[in-house]
């Protein structure tokens, strides 16, 4: 095995593990030619965070691969994602990460969004993830696929695993939330999963160019 082929713009370890999997597993489209070992996170090649100053995800995605790649050399992949409310006008969306007003802080944030949705009714408690992947070659070379993961929020947080709004979001079909699914029944709905899949034909072509 030779060295980083890919580096991912994230210095969350979930989302690094959630990313290989979703590109390396058994449900991966990228090949045989590229294990979990070679794709690293921005904390293994200790690359700062840029600002991201993007109005939508798509936007803040390549801003993030871009930085990556100029520091790195490397083909990079970089994600942005949120929730996207619909009686909130698609709030928190960008902003998700910090809508209580501190980065990451996934408990501040649901508790928050619950209490400013307490007096929703079920019928109008719609909400979807919201995934943009974008990929950046050392070329110059950019693209970018989206994925959304539709469902209903619930009242109370359910399940203990995944992270952020997991615990709120039950998607379109399931009765259970995206925090109660196993990580491969997660990854293979997810806003994440389709648009990781979708940008995967594009990242083969570019590690074999």
């Amino acid at each position: 095995m030779t060295g980083p082929r890919l580096v991912l713009a994230t210095h969350n370890a979930h989302k690094v593990a959630e990313l290989r999997a979703i590109l390396t597993g058994p449900r991966a489209a990228v090949g045989d030619d590229l294990v979990a070992e070679q794709i690293v996170g921005a904390d293994d090649v200790h690359a700062p965070d840029p600002v991201e100053d993007g109005i939508t995800f798509a936007e803040n995605a390549l801003i993030k691969a871009r930085a990556l790649v100029a520091r790195t050399g490397l083909p990079a992949v970089a994600d942005d994602s949120g929730l996207s409310v619909d009686v909130l006008g698609g709030a928190p969306g960008i902003f998700s990460a910090r809508w209580a007003g501190r980065h990451g802080d996934d408990l501040a944030n649901l508790e928050l969004l619950l209490a400013q949705l307490a007096d929703v009714a079920e019928e109008h408690r719609g909400a979807a993830f919201v995934c943009a992947a974008a990929l950046v070659t050392p070329d110059g070379h950019e693209h970018v696929e989206t994925g959304r993961l539709v469902g209903t929020l619930l009242r109370t947080p359910r399940g203990a695993g995944g992270f952020g709004y997991d615990p709120i979001l039950q998607p379109a079909g399931q009765d259970r939330s995206c925090a109660e699914l196993t990580p491969d029944e997660k990854n293979a709905i997810s806003h994440r999963g389709q648009a990781f899949r979708a940008l995967a034909p594009h990242i083969r072509a570019a590690l074999a160019s």
